[in-house]
């Protein structure tokens, strides 16, 4: 040890038999945690000094689970705003935008027209009813598909209830329910273990058999993947 590391050694001891925390003693002395943990390594408190440390132990980590539970709300706030702030970016939907949209849509969640070995259909599954309502809105009012042609197909598992699944698609797809088929899956792996929140109102599937809107939906898609500037 350093002859002029010897003064701050024996106040530091001092101070921490006292019950000062490390961070307490760097802060007086400047000297840092990991040479205090060194130091103190071997060192008895008396009952006095421990009690004291444990108490500013429990304030500590009071105080840290408050900041972070004030944290916490003030991030939820902002995350809140962010999306109230940007959700009127969107606006009202152009038809080209629409367009666009829909067209992704089917190119994310869509059955791969270029691969179906009959006439090609259009067919599109997802449970999210917002997204499902949007991608109608493309076939109606872009494509101009006629309602008779739409064929909603709802898939459920053992968890739900068919008529309470085809009365909620058919309530905001504004389709009659006798127009549902219900597919019934069964999975060994989820038999009895999926809970009954799970997907509550099962997966949509909407089939439109429509040789020429399929290819045009297939050009669309061709035409933002050319944006990409992929050479294959």
């Amino acid at each position: 040890m350093r002859t002029s590391s010897i003064p701050r050694y024996q106040r530091a001891l001092e101070l921490r038999l006292k019950g000062n925390s490390e961070g307490e003693i760097k802060k007086a002395l400047g000297v840092p945690k990991s040479t205090l943990s060194g130091w103190f390594k071997n060192l008895v408190l008396p009952l006095k000094a421990r009690k004291l440390l444990e108490e500013k132990g429990r304030t500590t980590r009071k105080q840290l689970m408050d900041f972070n539970r004030r944290r916490t709300l003030l991030i939820k706030s902002e995350n809140k705003n962010i999306k109230e702030k940007s959700l009127k970016d969107i606006g009202q939907l152009s038809e080209r935008e629409l367009m666009l949209i829909g067209t992704a849509l089917y190119w994310g969640e869509g059955y791969r027209i270029e691969i179906q070995k009959r006439s090609p259909t259009i067919s599109f599954a997802n449970s999210d009813p917002n997204m499902v309502v949007l991608f109608l809105r493309f076939l109606r009012e872009i494509l101009k598909i006629p309602e008779k042609k739409i064929r909603p197909r709802v898939q459920i598992f053992g968890n739900i209830e068919a008529k309470d699944a085809v009365k909620f698609w058919s309530r905001i797809l504004f389709i009659s329910p006798e127009r549902f088929h219900v597919y019934f899956a069964i999975s060994k792996a989820g038999n009895g273990k999926r809970p009954k929140n799970f997907l509550p109102f099962g997966t949509i599937q909407i089939n439109v058999c429509d040789r020429m809107n399929a290819f045009k939906i297939q050009g669309w898609i061709n035409g933002l993947a050319q944006q990409t500037k992929i050479k294959n």
